[in-house]
């Protein structure tokens, strides 16, 4: 799993976030759980809660599966 998260992270929710100048990091990934970090911009961004979840939860569950849960580190 470490590896799907990992190319979703590259190809797909990297691009995304740092086109509005922040950046997201696989921290871990291990059985249904996924923890990230987002920086940059995203530190601090109003948005931050939107963006985890109506774009980054969704993306991980429909490339990982619906049981996938999301954490993102405390900015």
């Amino acid at each position: 799993m470490h590896e799907r998260a990992k190319r979703l992270i590259d190809e797909v929710l990297g691009p995304l976030v740092a086109a509005d100048g922040g950046r997201i990091e696989l921290v871990s990934a291990e059985g249904n759980h996924v923890q990230i970090r987002l920086t940059g911009m995203c530190s601090g961004c109003p948005g931050r809660p939107y963006t985890l979840g109506r774009v980054v939860e969704p993306a991980f569950r429909r490339w990982l599966g619906e049981s996938i849960v999301v954490d993102a580190e405390p900015e």
